[in-house]
C-alpha cells in the first residue's frame, strides 16, 4: 500500500460477508475496526486472531455513530476506508407491512449509510483522500417480490453512491458500492439442499457465491484508485427477476436475501 498502514471501518462485521471482509483487509495489512450491533462474539473471535478492534453500534442512531467514530479515530488515528455493510430485511407481502417495519428497514439500510458516511467524510475531505464502499444488493438493481422495503432501501444506496462519487471526486474521495447476489452465509443456513440446487441452476456460473468473493471485491474497490461511482455486481451473472414469492405463492418464499436477512429484525 505504500507509506503508513491504512485503516478500514466495517459495519455489520459479525455477519458472514462482514467477517470475510474484516479477514481479507487484515490479511492485506489494514488496521480493522469491526462494528456490530448483534452477535459481537462472532466478531471478537476473529479480532483475537487478526488484531482487529471490535466496536458496538446501532448505525441508525446518530449519537451512537458519533461515539463509534470518535472511539475508532482515537484507536486508529484516522479511517481511510469505510465499508457500510450493516443491513436488515423484512420478508412478506408489501400490503402486510406496517409503517414501523418499513421505516426500520430504511433506518438501518439507508439512514445508517447516510449517518456513517456523513461522519466519515469530513476528515477524508481534509486529507484529500478516502474511500467509501457501500454494500447494496442485486435486489437494489432489479427489485424482488416480497422484498419491497429491502429492494427500495438498497436502490437508494446505489443512488447515494453515484451522487457522492460525483460530489466528492474533486476532493480525492472515491465512492462505490457492491451488489451481491445470493451468497453462502450462515443466515441462509435454513435453505434446503433442493433450494441451493435451484438457486445454483438460476445462476449462469452454476453455484451461489461465497463471502470471500464479496470481500475480494471490497479490497479491489479499496485499492484501485481510478474506480468510482460504480455498482459492482457479485452475482455469478444472475439477472433473473425473483424473490421470496408473490401474492399467488405466499408459501414459496425461498430465495434468500444475499448477505444477511431471513428475519425481520436482524442487524449484522
Amino acid at each position: 500500500m505504500g507509506g503508513r498502514a491504512k485503516n478500514v471501518l466495517i459495519t455489520g462485521a459479525s455477519g458472514g460477508i462482514g467477517r470475510a471482509m474484516a479477514a481479507a483487509f487484515a490479511e492485506k495489512g489494514y488496521g480493522v475496526a469491526m462494528v456490530c450491533h448483534s452477535h459481537p462474539e462472532r466478531a471478537r473471535d476473529l479480532a483475537e486472531k487478526t488484531g482487529a478492534a471490535v466496536f458496538s453500534c446501532d448505525v441508525s442512531r446518530e449519537e451512537e455513530v458519533e461515539r463509534l467514530f470518535a472511539a475508532a479515530e482515537e484507536a486508529f488515528g484516522c479511517i481511510d476506508v469505510l465499508v457500510n455493510n450493516a443491513g436488515i430485511s423484512w420478508r412478506g407481502l408489501f400490503t402486510d407491512m406496517s409503517l414501523a417495519e418499513w421505516e426500520r428497514v430504511f433506518a438501518v439500510n439507508t439512514r445508517g449509510v447516510f449517518l456513517c458516511t456523513r461522519r466519515a467524510l469530513p476528515p477524508m475531505i481534509r486529507r484529500k483522500r478516502g474511500c467509501i464502499i457501500n454494500v447494496s444488493s442485486m435486489w437494489g438493481q432489479q427489485g424482488a417480490s416480497c422484498e419491497a422495503a429491502y429492494s427500495a432501501s438498497k436502490a437508494a444506496v446505489i443512488g447515494l453512491t453515484q451522487a457522492l462519487a460525483q460530489e466528492e471526486g474533486p476532493s480525492g474521495i472515491r465512492v462505490n458500492c457492491i451488489c451481491p447476489g445470493v451468497i453462502d452465509t450462515p443466515m441462509n443456513g435454513s435453505l434446503s439442499p433442493a433450494d441451493i440446487t435451484a438457486l445454483a441452476q438460476d445462476t449462469p456460473l452454476g453455484r451461489i457465491g461465497t463471502p470471500e468473493e464479496v470481500a475480494h471485491a471490497a479490497l479491489f474497490l479499496a485499492e484501485n484508485e481510478f474506480v468510482t461511482g460504480q455498482a459492482l455486481g457479485i452475482n455469478g451473472g444472475c439477472l433473473r427477476r425473483c424473490g421470496r414469492g408473490n401474492r399467488g405463492q405466499r408459501e414459496k418464499l425461498w430465495v434468500p436475501c444475499l448477505f444477511s436477512c431471513n428475519f425481520p429484525a436482524l442487524m449484522v
